[in-house]
C-alpha cells in the first residue's frame, strides 16, 4: 500500500519466510518507475529483517517498534479484507484459499479510494519527505 493513494501490491504465497520476502521484494522493485524510491514500514517478522535479505537498491525497509500493530497501515488494510471478505468461511483446500484471497485483495482494488482511507496515519505526512 503506498498511504494517501490507492496504490497497491500484493503476493498471494504459500508461505512466509526469508525466501518469500526476497520474492516479494524482488517483484516489488520491479512496479517501482525508474527514479523512485520507496521506504517499507513493515512489523518485525523474522523474514522481514533477515540479514540474508538482498533488499533491492531503491527500498528502504523500516522496521516499526516491537508490539505496535497500531502504527502498521498495512494493519488495517488485512483487518478490512478478514471482517468484509475472509471471516466465517471454511474453504476446502489451497487453491479455494488463494482464489478466496485475491478476491478479496480485487475486490479491495475496486473500491476507489479505500486503500487511501484505510491507511491514512495521522504520522505519515509528518515523516514523508
Amino acid at each position: 500500500m503506498e498511504p494517501g493513494t490507492d496504490n497497491a501490491f500484493a503476493l498471494v504465497m504459500p508461505y512466509v519466510d526469508t525466501a518469500a520476502m526476497q520474492a516479494f521484494l524482488d517483484r516489488f522493485s520491479k512496479t517501482l518507475a525508474k527514479d523512485d524510491h520507496a521506504v517499507m514500514v513493515l512489523d518485525q517478522a523474522g523474514w522481514h529483517g533477515s540479514n540474508a535479505l538482498l533488499v533491492p537498491a531503491n527500498v528502504t525497509l523500516v522496521p516499526l517498534p516491537a508490539y505496535s500493530p497500531e502504527l502498521n497501515p498495512v494493519e488495517r488494510v488485512w483487518l478490512y479484507l478478514k471482517e468484509r471478505f475472509l471471516s466465517h468461511r471454511l474453504l476446502d483446500d489451497y487453491d479455494a484459499i488463494v482464489d478466496a484471497a485475491s478476491d478479496a485483495w480485487n475486490r479491495l482494488l475496486a473500491e476507489a479510494g479505500r486503500i487511501k482511507t484505510l491507511c491514512s496515519y495521522p504520522w505519515i505526512p509528518a515523516v514523508s519527505v
